[in-house]
């Protein structure tokens, strides 16, 4: 007598199981067979690297003459070139603010800005702000109303507040007008009351 399993018809989730295990098993053979992309491949669509070309720097006062390839931005060369870490390589995007500097006054996101277009043009980073042992003061208003928490957007926050003084109708600054113009300087520890305590000290004493 035949089991009467063998009779039972085919169920919809009986067919879908059967289809997909069929598909898998076509579907080895394959990916098995297809050749992995070569080194030549990836190679083939690299830009080449442009010979380094001298470029001169000041950076706090100081002169240096490089050698560097013309897409090095001003971040990596402080860095990994020149040894200033102090900018800090965040977003790399220009979003966070972690990297600014000081080009002729001016803030600016080094890891937007060529080195070459720093070139014969005076930069600060946040080691040039201190003379010797003595602090600037928005180093020490930073120190005074602990205005940064893992520190590492501190840098690039002190340089911006120190441009943002100095710059066009800065003043008077009321609180509103600190976080707005200091908006392109993110601190993910949340250290903001604290930033605009310490920039508006600075700003009340000059």
């Amino acid at each position: 007598m035949p089991d009467s399993s063998d009779s039972l018809p085919m169920t919809r989730r009986d067919f879908l199981q059967s289809a997909l295990a069929a598909a898998a098993v076509a579907e080895v053979p394959s990916v098995l067979a297809a050749p992995a992309a070569s080194a030549t491949d990836a190679e083939a669509f690299a830009i080449p690297a442009a010979p380094p070309q001298p470029v001169r720097l000041n950076v706090n006062g100081k002169a240096y003459a490089l050698q560097l390839e013309p897409r090095v931005t001003l971040l990596d060369a402080l860095r990994e070139t020149i040894g200033l870490t102090g900018a800090k390589k965040g977003c790399d995007r220009g979003q966070c603010g972690a990297c600014t500097v000081l080009l002729d006054g001016r803030r600016v996101n080094a890891c937007l800005t060529l080195a070459i277009m720093a070139e014969d043009r005076r930069v600060v980073t946040i080691e040039g702000l201190a003379r010797g042992e003595q602090l600037s003061p928005m180093q020490a208003a930073f120190l005074e109303y602990d205005a940064f928490q893992c520190g590492y957007c501190t840098p690039g926050q002190i340089c911006s507040a120190t441009a943002l003084l100095s710059e066009p109708d800065a003043q008077p600054l009321s609180d509103d007008a600190i976080r707005e113009r200091m908006s392109g300087n993110l601190c993910r520890c949340g250290a903001y009351p604290n930033i605009v305590l310490a920039i508006r000290s600075v700003a009340k004493q000059s």
